[in-house]
């Protein structure tokens, strides 16, 4: 891997800057240099918000995403707002439960019912951010599946550990059907 930018984006409240976090942990626990950055609307929940790691195996010279190669879209605003920056070789991840108009791109396009299946598979939208999380890994292998397990059960709320280890493994799962087509 030379250089990895992604951007996770959203609105505020989905989990996506806690995301990111946790990505750029499993990142450095693998001994990659990671940097992550966040910006968010003024409203702390619904306003736009992003979360943006550069994952690499050499020094990271400018800690900003520039062109990001992947593009997690949990928004219908955040993919109206980020795609034209995304890499045209790029992968664009759509949340399809709030995405409903993919404009055109050139990028790889994977349409996934994220915030669905969190909500049918295990009753709580709001380990929606780690379902996205694990099938982004999956389809970029941006770290290890194992690695990513340890960075979210070493940040996520006491006693509910098992919660996000069953909505990290429907993300892996999800990803790897993509993969399969």
């Amino acid at each position: 891997m030379a250089q990895l930018e992604i951007r996770l984006s959203g609105f505020g409240g989905q989990g996506l800057i806690t995301a990111g976090i946790i990505l750029a942990d499993a990142a450095i626990r693998e001994g990659k240099q990671a940097v992550q950055s966040q910006s968010y609307g003024p409203e702390a929940r619904g306003g736009a918000s992003k979360a943006e790691v550069i994952i690499s195996d050499t020094a990271i010279d400018y800690p900003k995403v520039k062109e990001p190669s992947v593009l997690l879209a949990m928004s219908q605003e955040a993919c109206d707002k980020y795609l034209e920056s995304l890499r045209d070789d790029g992968i664009l991840i759509i949340d399809s439960y709030y995405v409903k108009k993919v404009p055109e791109t050139r990028a790889r396009v994977y349409s996934l019912p994220i915030t669905e299946l969190a909500r049918e598979k295990l009753g709580k939208v709001i380990v929606a951010n780690i379902v996205a999380l694990g099938a982004t890994v999956e389809i970029t292998g941006a770290v290890g599946q194992g690695t990513l397990e340890e960075a979210v059960l070493s940040r996520v709320p006491g006693g509910t550990e098992e919660l996000n280890r069953q909505a990290l493994a429907i993300g892996f799962q999800l990803g790897r059907k993509q993969l399969e087509k």
